[in-house]
């Protein structure tokens, strides 16, 4: 006990030193403590598997998720007919992933109902702004319908089902789903370009095509894509391809896919058929141009007496 008490008056003797020693011996203990606090807090080595909740019922999901000490939170609900109301249809993280204790796991259920929202007046105005209106407002383009008027592309009236929507009407739809749009063309303006929508979600696709007043025929989805995934894919074949005319109201059909692989090759095999296809109008635009300034020319010399005469 003297040479330890020795040492230490020793050591005391040099305050700097002591001080900093002190200081250092603190802080590592420091440390020590909050490491181990940490590893307790945390349960750092216990780790819990996450339960597949797909397809069970909220109550039951709950149930299950205090079992095994997890959260559950709603982050979002759709509509699905095919399931009862408050079913549990997807969740992050997956069944059979391992987390720690305490984890939120995020789940999407079933709606009872389908959301009601009011449908806006979208008639006179022309076909982008009812468009983006009816986007904002949670709803869609049934169908395009052109009729002959001075005003191309201008909406003219529109109807849910059977019942037109005038400026007085107040009417509720179903979220996500369409409004028939009855749109004006000018004789000798029924003609479009088919936009390119390879690579395009199908939500993207169909804005683009509406836009250029064109209607969404068949779509088809590859092996492997469900109600739940179907965001996640994309435009890999349109038909009309890209480029070439369509009389407005025509219907393009889509294919989408979940293989990026296919969607890039598809993509860039679309982009030099619709380069080809754009030349191949540019040439057939310029023909009737030229044919009607050579007619034009050739009246003038028939017409012209001459300088001298």
């Amino acid at each position: 006990m003297k040479k330890k008490s020795s040492r230490l008056d020793r050591l005391r003797s040099y305050p700097l030193v002591y001080n900093l020693l002190l200081i250092a011996a603190i802080i590592i203990g420091l440390a020590v403590v909050a490491h181990v606090v940490m590893q307790i807090g945390t349960r750092h080595h216990a780790r819990r598997t996450v339960p597949d909740f797909s397809g069970v019922a909220l109550r039951d999901a709950q149930r299950l998720a205090r079992e095994n000490d997890l959260k559950l939170q709603i982050n979002d609900s759709l509509f699905v007919p095919a399931y009862q109301g408050g079913i549990v249809l997807e969740q992050l993280p997956r069944g059979g992933v391992e987390v720690k204790p305490g984890r939120t796991v995020y789940i999407t259920i079933n709606s009872f109902r389908q959301k009601m929202v009011p449908v806006p007046y979208v008639a006179h105005r022309s076909l982008r702004q009812a468009k983006n209106m009816l986007e904002i407002a949670g709803l869609e383009i049934a169908e395009l319908v052109y009729r002959s008027d001075m005003a191309t592309n201008y909406v003219l009236d529109q109807y849910v089902g059977d019942r037109q929507i005038t400026p007085s009407t107040r009417i509720e739809a179903e979220m996500g789903s369409g409004v028939k749009l009855y749109v004006g063309v000018q004789p000798g303006h029924g003609t479009t370009v088919v936009p390119q929508v390879i690579g395009l979600s199908l939500k993207e696709a169909k804005s683009r095509l509406w836009e250029s007043g064109l209607n969404i025929g068949k779509v088809a989805f590859d092996s492997g894509i469900d109600l739940f995934n179907q965001k996640e894919a994309f435009v890999y074949m349109q038909s009309p391809a890209a480029e070439r005319r369509a009389v407005l109201g025509a219907k393009v059909d889509l294919q989408l896919t979940l293989d990026t692989k296919k969607i890039a090759a598809r993509r860039t095999e679309a982009e030099k058929l619709a380069e080809e296809a754009f030349r191949e109008r540019q040439l057939q635009e310029q023909e009737p141009a030229a044919s009607d300034s050579s007619s034009s020319a050739h009246a003038a010399e028939d017409n012209d007496p001459g300088f001298f005469d």
